[in-house]
């Protein structure tokens, strides 16, 4: 059965996780920017970007409130760098605008600005080989809540880059920006769980 997988196309990278998204098989990526087109979706990715900007277009249209009740029904949610940080319930000396659905502290611009931007082969817990992770300008999670069921998958120079809490994924890194697929394909694995 095909899924749809709906990017959140407000602002950020949205157009390389479609295509990214799209590679795999049974999978249609598109763009969303309206509750309709969220709520036609089987999942949902928030893109990198800058997350000021992101949390105050989906707050102005009013996208937060199909996303939440997207993880009501039980439907994945992955956000990757700027959506990570959008996707936490707190970050370090902000309060910007965020969905708050994670129970993990994370820091924005962690590893420096866009010119400390890095790649590395990075070992992921439930993949085999590790993946190549693309960070740029990126954030990382500086506290998870174990009690509150966030496993972290990912670890880099002592930081925590990859994590999940339920049908909740977030990643500090890139991974549309390379050619492995394999952490787009356990997110949509996440669906059929």
């Amino acid at each position: 059965m095909l899924k749809i997988v709906g990017v959140l196309a407000v602002q950020g990278d949205f157009k390389e996780h479609i295509e990214a998204l799209n590679e795999l098989e049974g999978v249609e990526a598109r763009p969303v920017k309206t509750r309709e087109q969220i709520e036609a979706c089987d999942a949902l990715v928030i893109p990198g970007g800058e997350s000021t900007t992101i949390g105050t277009l989906m707050e102005r249209f009013e996208l937060d409130k199909p996303v939440r009740e997207m993880v009501e029904v039980g439907k994945p949610i992955w956000g990757t760098c700027a959506g990570m940080i959008v996707l936490a319930k707190d970050i370090v000396g902000s309060e910007q605008w965020r969905l708050g659905l994670m129970d993990i502290t994370v820091e924005r611009n962690a590893f420096g600005r866009q010119v400390d931007s890095f790649e590395v082969d990075l070992p992921v817990e439930g993949i085999d080989d590790p993946v190549r992770a693309v960070f740029i300008r990126a954030p990382y999670v500086r506290e998870v809540c174990k009690a509150c069921g966030v496993e972290v998958l990912a670890e880099f120079d002592g930081k925590i880059v990859l994590c999940r809490q339920g049908k909740l994924l977030a990643s500090a890194f890139h991974p549309e920006m390379t050619d492995d697929r394999r952490v787009q394909q356990y997110f949509v694995g996440m669906i059929e769980e």
